[in-house]
């Protein structure tokens, strides 16, 4: 089974945010994540239908803390801009 990308993953819900501010009612989203076998989760997205996305998870240890750190460097350089 291949897996998704958690870029993919987040570009999804920055998608339905925009489209829920920007609709003139009543929006609703959920995020459900489960773990699966062979290091993965689920991730799946309700917004009026549902999204479904296998993810690796991160691993233990330095790959971790790498993976975390990354994540937080990216997030700090868009509030920069």
């Amino acid at each position: 089974m291949s897996s998704d990308t958690h870029e993919a993953v987040v570009q999804k819900l920055i998608d339905l945010y925009h489209m829920l501010v920007c609709h003139n009612g009543f929006g609703e989203m959920s995020v459900d994540i489960r773990i699966l076998k062979r290091g993965q989760k689920e991730v799946i997205i309700r917004c009026g239908k549902q999204y479904r996305f296998v993810v690796d998870t991160p691993g233990q240890g330095a790959e971790r803390e790498e993976w975390l750190t990354n994540w937080k460097h990216d997030e700090e350089e868009e509030q920069e801009e």
